[in-house]
């Protein structure tokens, strides 16, 4: 009997220090992070935006935090590859994702995803916004939006729009215009931008609604005209440019740019990642590097990056009740 309650009595004092020792290293582990490289995973192809951004923002981590962040280009499936890579690593602060708006709209429409895009992550902040480009060819007759919309409500199903795909950000804000500006205009998927833009200037296609980085060089030399920016405000790059808004349509699509680790991923180190992601935004320096992107920087909090990740898929998935949309692969 003494021996039971004795044995009792030590497992009762053992317990707490157990379950304090199995605490204890995932604590000192998020103080100390990061101790060793940490990847950015990057689900598109080197060159564009979403890679460029990543590897200016990897270098100013890496100095801050005295680790190396390195960039993993994994492109694939509309850039869900990539982010169910990053849904399925260990959540140590070791793997995130640099996601783009392309995120929202796999998670909006695209039938097989392997992963929920809003749970499987922990969202670290925004990096940056960048608008659309609603562009055409320099002999398209309409030089504005409104007249544009007004041909294509004279000849329903005369005109058509390119993009880089079924499903992707560039498509869905073809099908938003659509919609929202009560035309009918055909929607004709192409493999690749520059192959989009070739159709334009061949008159294959009639318009593109294309990230304003992969387009500036055209426009700049006088391949391609802009006949207005799809967000709220006019592009600061562009301040002669028009919105799509004003033309009395109310039309807001811009891209984004956001930090994201696994589900799982300690507070602590979501909260230094944080903050060290906003002080590199607020460097001029970095600022000015990737505003020659073409892209706006900003930063935010994680729960900000949330609530705009889940309201942008809800707006994606009323476009898709809303235009009929079907095909989105």
């Amino acid at each position: 009997m003494l021996k039971s309650i004795s044995l009792r009595r030590t497992l009762q004092l053992a317990l707490p220090i157990a379950a304090t020792l199995a605490v204890a290293p995932v604590t000192a582990s998020a103080q100390e992070w990061p101790t060793r490289t940490v990847r950015i995973v990057v689900p598109n192809g080197p060159g564009g935006g979403t890679d460029i951004v990543s590897r200016i923002l990897g270098d100013a981590l890496s100095k801050s935090l005295g680790a190396s962040f390195v960039v993993e280009n994994k492109p694939g499936a509309g850039t869900t590859l990539g982010a169910d890579t990053v849904a399925k690593a260990q959540p140590d602060g070791y793997t995130v994702l640099m996601m783009s708006n392309a995120h929202a709209v796999s998670g909006a429409g695209h039938p097989n995803l392997k992963y929920e895009p809003v749970k499987d992550f922990r969202m670290v902040s925004l990096v940056g916004t960048v608008p659309l480009a609603l562009v055409t060819a320099p002999n398209f007759p309409p030089k504005t939006v409104k007249e544009l919309v007004a041909a294509a409500k004279a000849e329903p199903g005369k005109f058509n729009f390119a993009s880089v795909g079924a499903g992707t950000t560039q498509h869905f804000a073809g099908e938003l215009f659509r919609v929202l500006a009560g035309i009918d205009i055909k929607h004709v998927p192409y493999r690749t931008t520059p192959a989009a833009i070739t159709g334009m200037l061949s008159n294959d296609v009639h318009l593109t609604f294309e990230l304003i980085p992969a387009i500036q060089g055209q426009v700049d030399g006088g391949k391609l005209k802009i006949l207005a920016v799809t967000s709220p405000e006019r592009f600061p790059a562009m301040p002669d440019v028009p919105t799509i808004a004003e033309s009395g349509i109310p039309y807001n699509v811009t891209s984004w740019y956001g930090l994201a680790f696994p589900a799982g991923t300690p507070d602590a180190v979501v909260q230094k990642m944080n903050k060290a992601v906003r002080e590199a935004l607020a460097n001029p320096d970095i600022v000015a590097q990737i505003k020659k992107t073409g892209i706006s920087a900003k930063s935010s909090t994680s729960d900000e990056l949330e609530k705009h990740v889940t309201s942008e898929i809800a707006k994606w998935k009323k476009l898709i009740a809303d235009a009929g949309i079907t095909k989105l692969e």
